[in-house]
């Protein structure tokens, strides 16, 4: 297996992304907690993990909360000894509106969310990597690296996790911890459920995919898990697209 003896922190853990590479993760062997706001949606994600034979930890907080942050990553360290691989997923989108409808308040609280929850979870998880190494993969978005209408505050936190993972792998890959991102296109989560459900929406927006179809959270944890595993142990600081041919055009 391809994470046995890993340790595993997932933020946002329990729906999408998040709840496929848990579960992907732990059929490879890892040890799995998983955060995210609601307990009732990461104990159901747990309780199939348990019962394909894996071992999950339920920490359930939000990312914006420095408390819950801290708590989550102590709680991994004590219940499975260590953490050899942290999953950057929680988000939040704010979409539709342009720059100049955006109110302070929805920036500030995708900021909170989307970049600054990264920036609170590594800051706690590096100090257990030390001397030890690690993988940290952050999810980015195609939104952070092509400009989309009505997506200025979603975009902008995006843009950022790519300088901060790279930022990341540099000040860390003498400890051999490293740092990568992904760059999902139009994933079939349930953030994009409703768009995806619209027909004359799903049709304007498959218009851009080569592939035709969006994405799914399996397809997206295959990558975090080579990310996240050792045959991945000399790539560092890199930004990885999965979005169906959508930004090759």
């Amino acid at each position: 297996m391809r994470l046995n003896g890993k340790v595993a922190l997932i933020t946002g853990g329990g729906t999408g992304i998040g709840e496929a590479a848990a579960k992907v993760f732990a059929a490879e062997g890892a040890q799995v907690a998983i955060s995210g706001r609601r307990k009732e949606v990461l104990e159901g994600v747990a309780k199939a993990i348990v019962a394909n034979g894996g071992k999950v930890l339920v920490v359930p907080g939000s990312v914006t909360d420095e408390a819950h942050v801290q708590s989550a990553v102590d709680q991994t360290v004590r219940t499975f000894g260590k953490i050899d691989i942290l999953i950057n997923n929680a988000g939040i989108g704010a979409f539709g509106k342009p720059l100049h409808e955006t109110t302070d308040q929805v920036w500030q609280e995708v900021l909170d969310t989307n970049l600054t929850g990264v920036f609170r979870f590594t800051r706690a998880v590096i100090p257990h990597m030390l001397g030890r190494g690690g993988s940290i993969v952050n999810v980015s978005s195609i939104a952070g690296m092509v400009g989309i209408a009505g997506l200025a505050a979603y975009g902008s936190t995006k843009g950022a996790l790519l300088a901060l993972t790279r930022c990341v792998a540099m000040d860390y890959a003498k400890e051999k911890i490293r740092c990568n991102c992904i760059c999902p296109g139009l994933i079939d989560t349930p953030m994009a459920a409703g768009a995806i459900a619209d027909p004359e929406m799903n049709a304007t927006l498959m218009a851009d995919y080569p592939l035709c179809r969006p994405g799914t959270p399996d397809e997206v944890a295959r990558m975090l898990l080579y990310l996240a595993s050792d045959e991945a142990a000399w790539v560092t600081g890199s930004a990885f697209t999965i979005d169906g041919g959508m930004t090759a055009q």
